[in-house]
């Protein structure tokens, strides 16, 4: 994983009061169990979006699917990295409106 891509991703989320990156191999931020951002291992920043969003960024920056072992993570696009230093604030600020506005997960007691 780049360094430098893992340093603007904290970065962008310690900004936002209550979000924290997580993770040693595979990065990411989680509001209310629900995960909206991550690092994936081909050193790309994903985040989640409502469909119509995600399609309009998606055709934007000619991405395909995010996939992780082998499936489709649903909502998500890869940001490239041009983007994300241009415009990686308010993307990421976009993304924490939409998961804010889903219901929030139960956790799973260990």
């Amino acid at each position: 994983m780049a360094d430098d891509l893992l340093t603007r991703f904290r970065a962008i989320a310690e900004v936002h009061d209550g979000v924290q990156v997580k993770g040693k191999k595979m990065p990411y931020t989680a509001l209310n169990g629900n995960m909206f951002a991550f690092i994936a291992p081909e050193n790309a920043l994903c985040l989640r979006f409502d469909e119509p969003t995600r399609a309009g960024l998606a055709e934007r920056f000619g991405s395909g699917p995010v996939l992780q072992y082998g499936s489709v993570m649903r909502g998500y696009v890869a940001i490239p990295e041009k983007v994300l230093h241009d415009e990686g604030e308010d993307l990421f600020a976009q993304s924490l409106a939409f998961v804010k506005s889903l219901p929030p997960k139960a956790t799973k007691k260990r």
